[in-house]
């Protein structure tokens, strides 16, 4: 069976380029999976995770949001940022959650409430797929 092509891509590097056998993802409309033979597919992503499997090894990627593509076995991943696992800097990620959470709770007139939202949307995001 042909396999896909995962492409990760951000504005500065190619995070992830490799032959898989599986994509999972989670779109702004829920979890998602991609295999061989998928129909075409655009989405666009959440923060959060996607994943791939090679044979029984599964490899976790944080993405930012962004979009996904599917198209004649090719996974494009366009995303602002993304970090594999092994790479993501949990005590940092920690931080920078700790500050979300505080900016947050005692938000002042120059705190920008929906930047603080997703400051800690993709320290949470983070955190997480460092910990699987």
């Amino acid at each position: 069976m042909e396999g896909l092509r995962l492409d990760i891509v951000t504005p500065d590097s190619v995070v992830v380029s490799t032959d898989v056998d599986y994509v999972g993802a989670c779109g702004i409309d829920g979890q998602f999976g991609l295999m061989p033979q998928h129909a075409p597919l655009v989405s666009a992503l959440k923060i959060g995770e996607v994943y791939y499997r090679r044979g029984s090894s599964t490899t976790w990627v944080f993405v930012s949001g962004g979009f996904a593509q599917i198209t004649d076995n090719k996974v494009t991943i366009l995303v602002e940022s993304a970090e594999l696992a092994d790479n993501i800097d949990v005590e940092r990620a920690e931080r920078a959650k700790h500050r979300a959470e505080e900016r947050l709770t005692h938000p002042s007139a120059d705190v920008d409430v929906p930047r603080a939202q997703l400051a800690l949307s993709r320290a949470i995001a983070r955190i997480s797929v460092a910990r699987r």
